[in-house]
């Protein structure tokens, strides 16, 4: 009887029955107990794909001779597939388990553009269920997998992707419309081929849905365009040293693998290619990405976890990532969480990166529909140069219509909450540099959800604007100095509520120092602040409280 009267003993062996453990627990992740992935170990025997009659002239596809290499290392155990030196045509590639497929420095291993070659699978696009063209390298249910090596992978991926003509040169678009395909109808477009652009205006082209199949989703074939590697559900995975390039679409595609990791990868896409991502890691789990480079036409390291409802059924979230010691040029983002987060993204660290010529620097995007939550999200010492938009944007109008400047004030009948709709919270952002952006932040949140407890702190930005915060609560902002060209406003806020600034510096010539627009608006701090520098200090519009603003020294 006493034993059962002691509630902490009962406790105890309540837990114990049910197989909890409190000191096996994993402890909170932080910067200074980061998460870790698992890397593959492989056996040293190499088989090389000459002995199995692979011909290094250009010419010869050598689809079978890899691809038979590779079964043989699996099938004996693992060890090393051997690309050596040379140009090695081919076909798809399937990775297998306990395999590194190493491709020497001077080799160059080129996929063919014999769209036949690619058969129509059952696979992924944009965080939907749908018909591809097979990868030109893929691996599905792998464990213990690597590409490594410092030589090249090139993807072919002119002879797949459309391209404005507004993206090239005149002689390079005369050649590009001399090589075939079809232009469109306003002259503006060049497309593959007319299959493609049918398919290109025909709405969930591709879409596996009741009553589809591969066998009628082959009249739109060659829109089909594959992402170059593709890792589905691969446990231990390492992609070191290797160049990627030329991707008919996104390059590195990781989904719901675990343990991955990437470690001094070249990623090179041209800068006017569709969809020409550097990697997108979907709903994975246990993520190294360091010490890589990526040069690509979309968005440069970028985190997802499936759209929209699918998404959400999937519930995989991307979580326990670090991204480090990395560069990003000439891409849409260069760190990237969205738009197809609709699993959720958290616990993940980006630290001492570089940014160059990107459309935005630090890039969070989600719209109305996704769901999903983005929380728990750290990153520091991040250096920043000739950003394009934004050098960090938090947008959850992504793709959608953006809000009027009447809409952003009224007191219209606001969307529902519903597990449609996405949340973006705790992000911790310091020690950020910019040399160069329209914009040095935005933040806009929905008016049924605002994006809440976003922490910024030692921020150096200079750039032609201010900061705009919309929708916004709990930001915090500390040791920020922004330099703008156009200071009318230097800060605009927009129905956003704690908002606080400590250690607020900005430019001799500001004129504006605050907009302060909305009735929803709450309290405003400043404090540690020397606001009388600016022409102007404030302006209250649309109903914003003259009370909202407090500042003291």
């Amino acid at each position: 009887m006493k034993l059962m009267n002691n509630k902490n003993i009962c406790l105890a062996l309540l837990l114990a029955i049910a197989g909890f453990n409190a000191t096996a627990q994993t402890k909170p992740y932080s910067w200074t107990n980061l998460p870790k992935a698992v890397r593959p170990v492989f056996k040293k025997d190499t088989f090389n794909i000459v002995k199995y009659g692979a011909k290094a002239d250009g010419i010869t596809l050598n689809t079978q001779s890899i691809n038979n290499a590779i079964t043989a290392c699996s099938t004996k155990g693992g060890g090393v597939v051997l690309i050596p030196d040379g140009l090695w045509m081919t076909g798809p590639i399937q990775l297998k388990s306990n395999v590194d497929l190493h491709v020497s420095r001077a080799a160059l291993l080129q996929f063919t553009d014999d769209k036949s070659q690619y058969k129509i699978i059952e696979g992924n696009w944009e965080g939907h269920a749908a018909y591809r063209n097979e990868s030109p390298i893929s691996g599905t249910n792998l464990t213990n997998i690597a590409i490594t090596g410092e030589g090249v992978i090139d993807g072919n991926g002119e002879v797949w992707r459309l391209i404005g003509k507004d993206r090239l040169t005149e002689e390079e678009w005369k050649r590009k419309v001399a090589s075939g395909g079809v232009v469109s109808e306003n002259g503006k477009t060049w497309y593959p081929s007319a299959a493609y652009a049918k398919a290109a205006k025909t709405p969930k082209a591709g879409y596996i849905e009741p009553g589809s199949s591969a066998a009628s989703a082959a009249e739109y074939k060659d829109y089909y365009r594959p992402n170059m590697l593709v890792l589905t559900n691969c446990k231990k995975v390492l992609l070191k040293n290797t160049t990627f390039q030329n991707s008919p679409a996104w390059c590195l595609h990781t989904l719901m693998c675990q343990d991955l990791t990437l470690e001094g990868v070249r990623v090179r896409n041209p800068w006017n290619a569709a969809n020409g991502d550097g990697i997108d890691v979907e709903s994975c789990k246990n993520v190294m990405i360091d010490n890589s480079t990526f040069d690509c036409g979309d968005d440069g390291i970028c985190v997802k976890s499936g759209r929209d409802e699918e998404g959400r059924k999937r519930g995989m979230p991307t979580e326990n990532m670090v991204v480090k010691n990395s560069i990003v040029y000439r891409a849409h983002g260069g760190f990237v969480i969205g738009s197809e987060m609709s699993g959720g993204a958290r616990n993940i660290f980006v630290s001492n990166c570089t940014f160059i010529g990107t459309d935005i620097g630090l890039r969070f995007k989600t719209t109305r529909g996704r769901g999903g939550v983005v929380e728990n999200i750290y990153i520091k010492n991040i250096a920043m140069k000739d950003i394009i938009t934004s050098a960090i944007l938090f947008d959850m109008y992504y793709m959608g219509k953006s809000p009027t400047d009447d809409e952003l004030v009224s007191d219209a009948t606001l969307p529902p909450v519903t597990e449609a709709t996405p949340q973006f919270r705790n992000f911790y952002v310091n020690n950020v540099s910019c040399n160069g952006a329209d914009k040095a932040l935005m933040v806009r949140g929905l008016p049924e959800m605002a994006i809440k407890n976003i922490n910024l702190e030692n921020l150096s930005m200079k750039t032609n604007k201010g900061i705009e915060i919309i929708e916004g609560k709990d930001i915090n902002l500390k040791n920020i100095y922004i330099e703008s060209k156009n200071s009318k406003p230097l800060i605009s806020i927009v129905n956003a509520s704690g908002v606080k600034f400590d250690n607020l510096r900005y430019g001799a010539d500001t004129d504006l120092l605050f907009s302060v627009s909305g009735k929803k608006t709450g309290t405003i701090q400043v404090t540690n602040s020397n606001t009388s520098k600016a022409k102007n200090k404030v302006e209250f519009k649309s109903g914003a409280d003259s009370k909202s603003l407090v500042a003291s020294n």
